[in-house]
């Protein structure tokens, strides 16, 4: 690899667990987030669409690909996850970023603008949501992925990945082609049975604390998006942007759930507009204090 494209790995470590991540490219930081059950490996295509202006650094999450998956649940909280990759800009002396997350990368990038808002630039959020606001769906859904953790742990992660693929959720991936569904399989077999049922129980949709009552407060730009074949999502995204003071929705024709990888020549000209957006705006606002590194996080 050269250039923009050229790629830099390195272990992390902070709040007593260590966590695998990749840069590539200069410019404003953006921090990139995958999906349960993936790793910052497929967020690779759209580092590479977005290196050219961006010091793009893709993070494989707690319990995910190469990074620690540890066993102790309560590592993967929320406020853990978020403090985790607040460390991980301190390691890399970044003082602020922007944010792009998908589905659960979303609701972590959510989550760390509402719980860090001076660490982040903007948020980009492919089909994610705030948690549940309703105690009652909280619950329904915090039952469901225990169930799902359990049955990773008694079938184990080769079976889990084949019944997980199949969800009509992600059935229009179908259009990504074979090599392309599995080299998704293969990323999604390299995890550990423990580290996903640990994150399902921990930082699950139902787990998570709902994040509504933070979000009339957040004054960063917003942009929610959604494939134009995923529903459930543009319902959710709706609501969202009346709830964020400065969020918007974009619909990414011909796309489902995971809307960035299903047509990545629509998605990345909207990436691509939106931070420039975002980084304009900042270069005529007054400078932000200096946020000291962490000595921790290394």
């Amino acid at each position: 690899m050269t250039g923009a494209t050229r790629e830099r790995a390195r272990r992390i470590a902070c709040d007593g667990v260590s966590l695998h991540v990749v840069e590539q490219g200069a410019g404003s930081p953006l921090l990139l987030l995958h999906g349960f059950t993936g790793s910052s490996a497929s967020m690779a295509g759209v580092a590479t669409a977005l290196a050219d202006r961006h010091r793009v650094v893709r993070v494989d999450l707690l319990g995910h690909g190469r990074s620690d998956a540890p066993r102790e649940i309560a590592a993967y909280a929320m406020e853990r996850c978020t403090a985790q990759l607040a460390g991980v800009l301190d390691a890399l002396a970044i003082p602020r970023a922007h944010l792009l997350g998908y589905s659960m990368g979303g609701r972590i990038a959510l989550a760390l603008a509402a719980l860090h808002p001076e660490r982040v630039a903007s948020a980009l959020l492919v089909g994610a949501r705030a948690g549940f606001e309703d105690p009652v769906e909280r619950a329904a859904r915090a039952r469901d992925d225990e169930r799902l953790a359990e049955r990773i742990e008694r079938d184990g992660v080769p079976a889990f990945v084949e019944h997980w693929m199949a969800l009509p959720l992600f059935a229009s991936q179908r259009r990504l082609g074979a090599e392309a569904l599995a080299a998704a399989r293969a990323e999604r077999l390299a995890n550990r049975a423990h580290g996903l049922a640990a994150s399902l129980r921990a930082i699950g949709a139902g787990a998570q604390p709902p994040l509504q009552a933070l979000l009339p407060r957040m004054q960063l730009p917003v942009l929610l998006v959604v494939g134009a074949e995923d529903a459930r999502f543009a319902s959710v995204a709706r609501d969202l942007v009346q709830r964020l003071p400065r969020a918007r929705l974009a619909v990414v024709p011909a796309a489902g759930h995971a809307a960035h990888l299903e047509n990545p020549r629509a998605f990345a000209p909207i990436a691509r507009a939106f931070f420039a957006e975002a980084d304009a705006e900042a270069a005529t606002q007054p400078p932000q204090a200096t946020i000291a590194v962490k000595e921790h996080c290394a």
